[in-house]
């Protein structure tokens, strides 16, 4: 039984600890928060609860795998999750709106063509079918295996988008072409181009910059389904940690890490900001690269043939508004609603920046509305809680903490939300804007292609026995990939350097 020390109690944290714990290990986490899940957090007052960070679980597979491998109690005995159907609908800036069925090819290839023209659906469905042959290429190696010490076979786009091969004939290829480029050759239509980059916004990722095979995005949510579960996504968070309690994981908040200790060039243990040393056999850091270093205090934990951290100008952030309203939810409410931009250029702009230039904020962002019907959000059936969420530069040119600057952020955002809410400023008690907090950087999963630009550094570090988990290190961000994560790095410290991941 080895003594493990976990820097962190993100859900990538957690995954691990519970998985090492169950294998007979002996693990302590250290969190320098108030609390456990990291972006994964709820806002609450007067009754009304939000999600203040993801909220909606794709891939559950991967919560049912960890749920099952930690305990007799599977994971819908410990949390009530249910399908949202439909999946999602989407408001475009010439009026029209197309609701999308759950987990349905078919029925979201009808709703297209009934909502958007005949052919729309077809042509989504032919791309949504060329992104299943990129996630069957890239499944295992960026969800399920520790990153090949041959990356850059990754940085080959496995997307075979359709082109012509000579003046008449067309024929199917890997491609170097962004997400970007790719709609518009296939999709063609402006509100599908939309669809397909919304994804990829809401993961943080620029579409003119990302690689093709980001269309796994709407793949993976069009597939496998969109969950919530009651009581928010901060519901899964207090499940995990509550298995963890119950394999026997010990947890410590307002113990913030210092420093990795070293011994014979191994990570032998950390030091708290008391002073205090904590020894172990192995440490697993769920924090940023940044960070990394630092406790490593200059130490690279990664090599020069590693896949290095990416560079900070491509992180994004949430700007969240909280909405208390006055009157019962519809029972034909929509749970997500998604208020396209009604400049598309101007937004990616706004978050990503144009070229050498500043970023410009954008005046209408898109919108993600959330309505859950979910008696835990509210007070009563005479009220409901709706949560605004829009993908913002981090830092510039808007200053976060300026509250003129938020509150005209959270303005438009709900000028916006009111295609999908009638009524909504008629409704609303109060309002509550939640700034981009730093610790909550939006981070997207792995993808493939671009030469690797878009993988993640590897959990496996330079320095024996130190492990990266999370969603800043392999396979990247989100709730499903920070669980894989943890699976990942589990396996490799029960298994050793050399296991290669699941079957």
């Amino acid at each position: 039984m080895a003594r493990i020390a976990v820097i962190g109690a993100g859900m990538g944290a957690m995954a691990a600890a519970a998985r090492l714990a169950v294998a007979g290990h002996r693990v302590a986490v250290f969190e320098r928060g108030a609390t456990h899940g990291g972006a994964v957090r709820r806002w609450e007052r007067g009754g009304f609860a939000f999600d203040s960070g993801p909220g909606l679980l794709h891939l559950p597979a991967v919560y049912r795998d960890l749920f099952l491998k930690t305990g007799r109690e599977p994971l819908e005995s410990c949390i009530e999750l249910s399908q949202v159907d439909p999946a999602s609908r989407h408001v475009f800036p010439d009026g029209t709106a197309v609701s999308l069925p759950n987990a349905s090819r078919a029925g979201v290839l009808t709703a297209l063509d009934e909502a958007l023209g005949a052919g729309s659906g077809e042509r989504w469905s032919a791309l949504v079918g060329r992104a299943r042959e990129a996630w069957d290429a890239t499944r295992r190696p960026l969800l399920e295996e520790p990153l090949w010490q041959d990356w850059r076979v990754l940085g080959r786009d496995p997307y075979p988008a359709v082109r012509r091969r000579g003046l008449f004939g067309r024929g199917k290829g890997p491609t170097t072409a962004t997400l970007a480029e790719v709609a518009r050759r296939e999709l063609a239509d402006p509100r599908l181009i939309a669809l397909l980059e919304s994804h990829a916004l809401a993961y943080g990722f620029d579409p003119r910059s990302a690689p093709a095979s980001a269309v796994v995005l709407p793949y993976m949510e069009q597939t496998f389904g969109s969950w919530y579960p009651r009581g928010g996504m901060r519901a899964l968070a207090d499940a995990l940690y509550e298995r963890c309690l119950a394999r026997k994981v010990e947890f410590s908040f307002g113990a913030a890490v210092t420093g990795i200790v070293e011994k014979d060039g191994r990570a032998s243990g950390v030091e708290l900001a008391d002073g205090r040393v904590s020894e172990a056999e192995f440490v697993v850091a769920g924090v940023d690269p940044a960070q990394l270093v630092e406790l490593c205090r200059g130490r690279e934990p990664w090599g020069a043939d590693d896949v290095r951290p990416g560079p900070d100008d491509r992180a994004t952030a949430r700007l969240t508004v909280c909405l208390a309203l006055r009157g019962a939810r519809p029972a034909d409410a929509v749970h997500r609603t998604v208020v396209h931009a009604a400049d598309r250029t101007a937004e990616l702009a706004g978050v990503f920046g144009d070229g050498p230039g500043l970023r410009t904020p954008c005046d209408r962002p898109t919108v993600t509305v959330l309505r859950p019907d979910d008696p835990a959000s509210r007070p009563d059936d005479a009220h409901e809680a709706v949560t605004l969420t829009a993908t913002v530069a981090p830092h510039s040119p808007v200053d976060w903490r300026d509250g003129e600057a938020v509150a005209a952020g959270a303005e438009r955002m709900t000028e916006s939300a009111e295609a999908a809410v009638p009524g909504l400023r008629e409704r609303v008690l109060w309002r509550e804007v939640l700034p981009p907090a730093d610790d909550a950087l939006v981070t997207g999963p792995a993808l493939a292609g671009r030469e690797g630009r878009f993988l993640r550094p590897g959990n496996r570090t330079r320095i024996p026995g130190l492990y990266a988990v999370g969603g800043w290190s392999h396979p990247g961000g989100g709730p499903a990939h920070a669980g894989m994560s943890g699976a990942i790095v589990a396996g490799l410290i029960v298994n050793g350097d050399d296991w290669h991941g699941s079957t």
